[in-house]
């Protein structure tokens, strides 16, 4: 059998299934395993990459079962999904990758506002630092943060901001998970298009005369 040939579609789609299985499943097992060591306390992070883990377990388990049995409609409906998050993960890896610094300093404010006080002392802790950052446009929230603050660096007289901390970093971490993204949007892709393939050929053991 060819590599275009009906089992080498069917063996490809299931191989890249259960590859998104397992990255499903190592999403939640570092999601519990960082909420169980204590590493993070929020619960919407926890909640967040739990749920992303689901997902793309779900949709890996759709993706597999219908490629198993070549079941006409959950191929089409895999493929249609997989398809808008491909989107969704390449628009989003490319701004990762497209992002200058002043484009990050907005994006961590915009973040640090949404947080409320409990997840900013507890970011504050893991990062030994206090605030975001301290500019005239936000200096009464700059204040407030900086009296709140209960981290190490309090008790040595001298503690950086935390949005000087994390833009030291960011640019490079943008670009792993820009990079990661992108690598990731393009299997997804992959997985479209061997999942059309696949949904338009004729099952060899199938009735030669039935509709597929």
């Amino acid at each position: 059998m060819v590599c275009g040939g009906f089992t080498c579609s069917r063996n490809a789609l299931c191989s890249l299934n259960v590859v998104y299985m397992l990255v499903g499943l190592l999403l939640i097992g570092v999601a519990a395993w960082g909420k169980g060591f204590g590493l993070v306390s929020s619960i919407h992070i926890i909640g967040g990459v739990i749920a992303v883990g689901v997902f793309l377990l779900l949709i890996a388990i759709v993706g597999l079962i219908g490629a198993m049995h070549h079941h006409q409609v959950m191929l089409f409906f895999y493929m249609v999904i997989l398809f808008i998050v491909f989107l969704f993960q390449f628009g989003v890896s490319c701004s990762c990758l497209a992002m200058n610094r002043g484009q990050q300093e907005a994006l961590l404010n915009s973040t640090w506002g949404l947080l409320n006080d409990e997840m900013k002392i507890d970011l504050e802790n893991q990062l030994d630092c206090c605030g975001l950052l301290n500019v005239t446009g936000s200096r009464s929230q700059f204040e407030r943060d900086m009296q709140n603050c209960t981290a190490l660096c309090t008790r040595k007289g001298k503690c950086f901001t935390c949005g000087d901390m994390m833009l030291t970093h960011a640019t490079e971490a943008l670009k792993i998970l820009g990079g990661v993204g992108l690598f990731f949007s393009f299997t997804e892709i992959l997985g479209v298009w061997l999942a059309v393939r696949y949904r338009n050929q004729k099952d060899p053991r199938a009735n030669p005369s039935a509709f597929l």
